[in-house]
């Protein structure tokens, strides 16, 4: 059983809802999304808040940002406050760790924020000039990720925007044969796999290009030479980023899609599931979760991937 409600001003609507609710949620850079469809016209205003809950489990907290209608019913289209990462700004800081960015921007904005985990690596300086919010704190996330191979999920918890790592991200469900109508799981060493990453940057100073390697020759054996080739800046620990980058990359990306799914509301993007499915046993992360909503189902299609997943 599932609860929507608008709050316009001080009236709490419970809006008739024609067809299924559908809630998406995309790890990198898109905020949540749910939309629905109404049978008759209703006296929203963009803007107005949305709160959806799922048997008394808070799912969606964010804000009318669309509306469009046709014969028989207008269709609404809602975000959390991730969206508003997608305005642009300039920023110059230095001594902050990304989870202190985040704050930092949510304070300029008006964003409410919840629990954000403290990342750890602090930043000596960065200008981020006429960029997306999102991809400020991507870069922040980026650089940290660089130097303690820790990686964190952004998202939205109910009107509060959060940080969390992903390892604290596990649900405790498991993918396996049964679970899904179809699936399709694909290896690959195509898109993303490296087993030698090459640095460069040109001193200044002695005129020079300095060369940082990093490489594994017994994957090199197996698949061939991967190399990965990238300029890195002048405050930029070359060598950590080399070994970082080839403890990411060298290993065989895996990516599943599965369908209709039995629901789950506590699978978001940026969590991680357990599959069971063709002779791999591991945990894989959420990179798409659609979550869809009528009276008597709640089924889910979910986009995931391991081994190289972490780029």
């Amino acid at each position: 059983m599932y609860e929507l409600v608008v709050l316009s001003g001080s009236t709490i609507y419970e809006p008739p809802v024609e067809g299924k609710v559908v809630w998406d949620t995309s790890r990198k850079n898109n905020p949540g999304k749910l939309t629905f469809n109404c049978l008759m016209p209703v006296p929203f205003e963009m803007g107005n808040a949305v709160r959806f809950k799922v048997d008394g489990a808070n799912v969606f907290y964010g804000f009318l940002f669309t509306e469009k209608l046709d014969k028989d019913r207008v269709k609404f289209t809602a975000y959390d406050q991730l969206r508003y990462l997608k305005n642009k700004d300039t920023y110059v800081y230095s001594g902050k760790r990304a989870d202190q960015v985040v704050k930092m921007i949510a304070d300029d904005f008006r964003l409410k924020t919840g629990a954000l985990v403290n990342t750890g690596y602090v930043i000596p300086s960065r200008v981020e000039d006429n960029q997306t919010l999102f991809d400020i704190i991507g870069n922040a996330l980026d650089a940290t990720l660089m130097q303690n191979r820790r990686l964190f999920v952004l998202f939205d918890d109910f009107g509060r925007i959060s940080l969390k790592e992903i390892k604290d991200m596990k649900v405790p469900v498991v993918l396996d044969d049964g679970a899904s109508e179809n699936y399709d799981l694909s290896r690959s060493i195509d898109a993303k796999t490296y087993n030698r990453i090459k640095l460069f940057r040109d001193n200044k100073n002695t005129g020079k290009r300095e060369i940082y390697i990093a490489q594994s020759t017994a994957n090199q054996n197996k698949w061939g030479l991967l190399q990965h080739y990238e300029k890195v800046e002048e405050k930029v620990n070359a060598q950590q980023k080399a070994d970082a980058l080839l403890n990411l990359h060298n290993q065989v990306e895996q990516k599943l899609s599965v369908k209709n799914v039995f629901g789950d509301v506590r699978v978001r993007a940026g969590s991680m599931v357990l599959v069971n499915l063709n002779g791999i046993q591991q945990w894989m992360l959420v990179e798409k979760a659609k979550h869809e909503f009528s009276e008597s189902e709640h089924t889910m299609d979910l986009n995931l991937a391991g081994g190289g997943y972490i780029v």
